[in-house]
């Protein structure tokens, strides 16, 4: 199985990422993340999507995928030409001991401490995938009370065309 990452510019009308998930449910497909929000024109939007799959697959996604009416462009996102991130949050709670230990693991990865309370760190991250699942393994040994992530988000390097 392989995995793509999908760049989809879209109009940015009223149930264009409906009509984009509806898709992806017609058909059977799973979505393993999805980003949307408005790019530098209101008139638009800039979706990130990954999924996994065989090559025929992923082919006929990215296929109905442009074929949607509010699809103005669809471009595949490769680790040599683009750059994706991703942004958690993870809240952990932490007795006095461990909040300096936290607070270290944090400091290694250039994470930010958000919010403090008496019993717990909220801590946010922004990375690619692997830089963020290091971080999460060594927070094991913690306990995590919550963690959310975006999903990938991400751009073509170099000049816009």
């Amino acid at each position: 199985m392989k995995r793509k990452v999908f760049s989809v510019l879209v109009a940015n009308t009223a149930g264009v990422l409906n009509r984009v998930a509806a898709l992806f449910s017609r058909r059977g497909y799973n979505i393993d993340s999805l980003t949307v929000g408005e790019t530098e024109n209101p008139a638009y939007s800039r979706m990130t999507i990954v999924c996994t799959g065989d090559d025929e697959i992923l082919e006929q996604i990215e296929k109905q995928i442009s074929k949607l009416v509010d699809v103005i462009e669809i471009t595949e996102l490769t680790d040599y030409d683009s750059v994706c991130r991703e942004l958690i949050l993870v809240k952990v709670g932490v007795s006095g001991e461990q909040r300096q230990q936290v607070i270290a693991v944090a400091d290694v990865f250039r994470a930010k401490i958000v919010d403090v309370s008496a019993e717990s760190l909220m801590v946010e991250l922004t990375g690619n995938q692997s830089k963020l699942d290091a971080f999460i393994e060594l927070l094991q040994g913690y306990k995590i009370e919550q963690l959310v992530r975006t999903g990938i988000t991400g751009l073509l390097r170099g000049k816009v065309n």
